[in-house]
């Protein structure tokens, strides 16, 4: 062997020994990476794939009045599903409330910020008052608002008794109900909504607002033209978030209304409840909510497919 070949054969050598030494190290961090997320893995077993996989299953069955699985029905409790008016009822319902509550908080959210993200002196009292209803609870913000919406002692039928008007029966009115349940979950969800707008906007450099104040941009033009367009990532994130919380919404529900009068606020989750805790039917409940997660993946789906094309990332 000449000296060429043995320098090879050495090279060689080591680079087979780095790889044995390397290989280990590479299995212990991968380890190491599992560990770290064993925590979250045994979460999402828990109380996420488990109670998916359950609710798969439980929705080919019937059960029994004391909500034990008595019989294999197969696709049955989808099909009665679809044919059933309450079903679609619910759906109904939802979108209505869904179409109450996403524009209408959107909107209220983004006047607020763009009013208060001003540096001046006092906007911060402003800034916390809007952020408050973050800190209330579900319940908490249904208590309080069913106190404003009581027929005699509310608040609100004070001013409109004070105007002259009659009073309204906001949450036993079948033609009301609805509204005044929207009416509350927008200001519920405003807190959250207003600081996420608000840290958006306050991310907007004021070189942007100088550059277009010195080109003789107006503040309407400036809002609309630049500012809604830098924000629109934001108004997206908000989009589909919002849209999510509507379908899935349930407490103020079911703590001002329960559904009703006359199933006018009877939307797609009080529908389950009813069928899996009241009725102990976990079968059809659980088509239910399979139902409605395909319906929330699809819209979810539809969102990234065509609202993201008129999102402006930079």
């Amino acid at each position: 062997m000449n000296t060429t070949d043995a320098g090879i054969a050495l090279r060689s050598g080591r680079r087979m020994r780095s790889r044995r030494r390397s290989l280990p190290a590479a299995w212990k961090e991968t380890g190491v990476g599992y560990l770290f997320m064993l925590p979250s893995l045994l979460l999402f077993a828990v109380f996420l794939f488990y109670p998916l996989l359950k609710s798969v299953y439980l929705s080919f069955f019937l059960t029994d009045p004391r909500g034990r699985v008595a019989e294999f029905v197969g696709l049955d409790n989808y099909t009665g599903l679809f044919g059933s008016p309450d079903f679609w009822n619910s759906i109904s319902i939802t979108l209505k409330f869904t179409a109450f509550t996403v524009p209408a908080g959107l909107l209220a959210a983004l006047a607020l910020a763009a009013l208060t993200h001003v540096k001046t002196r006092g906007m911060r009292l402003f800034q916390f008052i809007f952020s408050l209803p973050v800190a209330l609870s579900v319940s908490t913000a249904s208590v309080i608002w069913s106190m404003l919406y009581h027929p005699t002692t509310g608040t609100l039928n004070y001013f409109l008794s004070a105007l002259g008007l009659p009073p309204v029966q906001w949450l036993t009115d079948p033609s009301w109900a609805l509204v005044s349940v929207s009416i509350m979950t927008v200001w519920m969800n405003s807190g959250f909504t207003y600081i996420v707008l608000l840290s958006g906007l306050q991310s907007i450099g004021d070189d942007i607002f100088d550059s277009a104040r010195m080109d003789g941009s107006g503040p309407i033009r400036t809002f609309i033209q630049i500012i809604i367009p830098l924000l629109s990532p934001t108004l997206f994130f908000l989009s589909v978030v919002s849209i999510m919380n509507a379908f899935q919404s349930f407490g103020q529900i079911h703590i001002l209304t329960k559904g009703g009068p006359a199933g006018s606020t009877d939307v797609f989750v009080y529908s389950i409840y009813q069928e899996a805790f009241v009725n102990y039917q976990f079968g059809t409940g659980s088509a239910l909510s399979l139902v409605l997660f395909a319906f929330i993946m699809l819209l979810t789906f539809l969102q990234f497919r065509f609202a993201e094309r008129k999102v402006h990332y930079h």
